[in-house]
């Protein structure tokens, strides 16, 4: 006798039987496809059959898919209106921390998104990182973050929906009088003997650090020591004071007291932004967030990638 069956679930499997490809379904949930196939294996279990005939080349509807099929969208569009009675309900957007005078990607779509949709209550969390608020994910204490979604553990990414939002150009921040600080640019090269700062010893930030360690290990860098990072920009300018090491950040990162960031060049390193949130969310945020954070790349070029920049390959199979 199966168990209840998860939305999820149906919902996964209708994507591939309107599409008869993996791919595409996953495409259109926002999901990886590995996280697609293993909601389809799981239903198949849970029903005790096949749904679908696969071979390397196509992708069938067996019989029993096919009579599940109108069962399972009339089941999701059930789902979608018991969602909608509740989607007045506050939604919970991290926006990682907060920028200061300058507004930071996520909190321009964020602001962007009210602006769409002003009757609805989005509240901003600031959890840091986007591995700590992968957590909260989980747990449905938070709704939706923003964050480099590449440097997650695989099984974590299989739970999360993204979309891409930016390509941000990547900096080091240098206290004053360091001598890198003079150049209005500083070549990757230029921070050989220079060790650079990650972050390694924030856990909550791990795909930052993984980013940083990444680019690096590429250009034959040296990371400083993993240390206690600081909180806030007071103890940040101490903290840059006390230790002196290039701090890696971006070039729209928040302005701190105590010194200044200058871009990275020869090449231009990237970090993709992208929005998380759990596949199964239905909000009418949402929706204003994803096409708050589409109209302004499409505005600004966020999603267009600098010629002879650096990405890791991983972030740029997101984007295609």
């Amino acid at each position: 006798m199966p168990h209840d069956v998860h939305p999820r679930l149906l919902r996964s499997f209708a994507a591939v039987a309107e599409t008869l490809h993996f791919g595409r379904a996953a495409e259109r949930l926002h999901l990886a496809q590995q996280a697609v196939s293993r909601d389809v294996r799981a239903l198949e279990r849970e029903l005790g059959c096949a749904l679908f005939q696969r071979s390397t080349r196509s992708v069938e509807l067996t019989d029993t898919g096919a009579a599940l099929l109108p069962k399972a969208r009339h089941l999701l569009e059930i789902q979608r209106e018991i969602t909608a009675l509740g989607g007045t309900r506050v939604l919970l957007v991290d926006v990682n921390s907060p920028g200061g005078d300058r507004e930071l990607t996520a909190e321009r779509v964020l602001a962007a998104a009210r602006r769409r949709l002003p009757d609805a209550e989005l509240l901003a969390r600031y959890l840091g990182g986007l591995t700590a608020a992968a957590r909260e994910l989980a747990t449905h204490r938070l709704d939706v973050s923003f964050g480099r979604y590449a440097g997650l553990p695989s099984a974590v990414r299989a739970r999360l929906a993204h979309t891409p939002v930016r390509l941000e150009r990547m900096a080091v921040f240098l206290p004053f009088g360091h001598p890198l600080a003079a150049l209005p640019a500083v070549p990757l090269a230029a921070l050989d003997g220079h060790p650079v700062d990650v972050f390694a010893g924030q856990p909550d930030t791990a795909e930052w650090t993984d980013l940083g360690l990444r680019l690096l290990a590429e250009h034959g860098l040296a990371a400083a020591p993993g240390r206690t990072p600081p909180v806030g920009a007071a103890e940040f300018a101490r903290y840059l004071t006390r230790h002196g090491s290039p701090i890696l950040t971006t070039t729209d990162g928040p302005d701190i007291p105590g010194g200044i960031a200058r871009p990275l060049v020869d090449p231009v390193p990237l970090s993709l932004v992208g929005l998380v949130h759990r596949p199964e969310l239905r909000h009418p945020a949402l929706a204003a967030l994803r096409e708050a954070s589409a109209e302004l790349a499409a505005d600004e070029g966020w999603l267009t990638r600098p010629p002879g920049s650096w990405l890791p390959a991983e972030d740029a199979a997101l984007l295609t």
